[in-house]
């Protein structure tokens, strides 16, 4: 009979574990099943700069692929998570606060505020970190707002 109730306890757990790993697949973003075209999300806080990754340093976490450029980075990584990953699921910050819509990132465009990687849409022209930082307090409440009602 234990036996019995571990076996469905490890399906209950495994099941809510695959749900929650599925839906941060359907609503983060993701080039090649990786997280941030393949950036190191460490490397923003350490180097101040976009650093891309290697397969060699691959973590899975949550269901989200990251790469790193150093071993140091992943392990700093494997050790806190929740710090290095992008907010928003690494979609454009302003335009989630904007119009709670998903738009692509440019992972050279980034800002670090209160210790969180926020990630922003920079082409043609159109960099919206500028955008963003003429009204961050407003966006950043709007932003948080509208990724709850998508996450």
């Amino acid at each position: 009979m234990k036996q019995l109730v571990i076996f469905f306890l490890f399906i209950f757990f495994t099941t809510v574990v695959f749900a929650q790993d599925q839906k941060r697949l359907n609503h983060f973003n993701l080039e090649n099943n990786l997280a941030v075209q393949g950036f190191d999300v460490v490397s923003y806080f350490t180097e101040n700069r976009a650093i891309k990754g290697s397969p060699a340093n691959t973590v899975l976490y949550q269901g989200i692929k990251y790469q790193f450029a150093t071993v140091a980075n992943k392990e700093a990584f494997k050790k806190n998570p929740a710090k290095f990953e992008p907010q928003y699921g690494g979609w454009c910050a302003y335009a989630m606060g904007a119009s709670a819509e998903k738009v692509e990132i440019d992972p050279g465009t980034f800002k670090i505020a209160e210790g969180k990687l926020y990630l922003f849409y920079n082409r043609l022209f159109n960099n919206t970190l500028t955008k963003w930082n003429k009204d961050e307090t407003n966006l950043k409440l709007k932003a948080d707002a509208n990724w709850k009602k998508i996450f």
